[in-house]
């Protein structure tokens, strides 16, 4: 009998406003890994470049997490977590930024926003960070079955 075929889960993410060596970066960390609560499941990233963007790119396909730079231009991840309010099915947003301290940390989390990477990225932080925003994001849009 031939082994079961394992099927990959793929976790799809959308990086918004990082240079160009960022979201290089971030796409070389989650290369291959697998977070260690999400066995077969790997990470897809696509990247764009500010708030207008990423809103068409949600609008039209089904993205559980968004890592957003601080500063987007003339905008901030403010602008993009209260826009992704208006979505049907919001993706977690995840704010990363080198100057993330405790004041960015506490406004995210009091805002809505998942959580705060500091870069430059650390694999295991981020692996750990984005599957885990998957799991909860996953677990919060299953149907609910009722108690008996």
């Amino acid at each position: 009998m031939a082994p079961a075929e394992t099927r990959s889960i793929v976790v799809k993410v959308l990086s918004v406003g990082f240079h160009s060596e960022d979201h290089i970066a971030l796409g070389q960390v989650l290369n291959g890994l697998e977070p260690p609560h999400c066995p077969n499941c790997r990470f897809e990233v696509t990247a764009t470049d500010g708030v207008d963007g990423a809103l068409r790119l949600l609008e039209n396909d089904r993205i559980p997490i968004v890592l957003c730079e601080r500063e987007l231009g003339n905008q901030t991840w403010r602008t993009l977590l209260a826009r992704l309010e208006h979505l049907e099915d919001p993706p977690f947003l995840i704010v990363g930024s080198r100057s993330a301290d405790e004041f960015l940390w506490a406004e995210a989390l009091n805002l809505g926003a998942y959580d705060v990477l500091s870069k430059p990225f650390r694999a295991s932080e981020v692996v750990r960070t984005l599957g885990l925003a998957w799991l909860r994001w996953n677990e919060a849009k299953r149907p609910r079955q009722a108690v008996a």
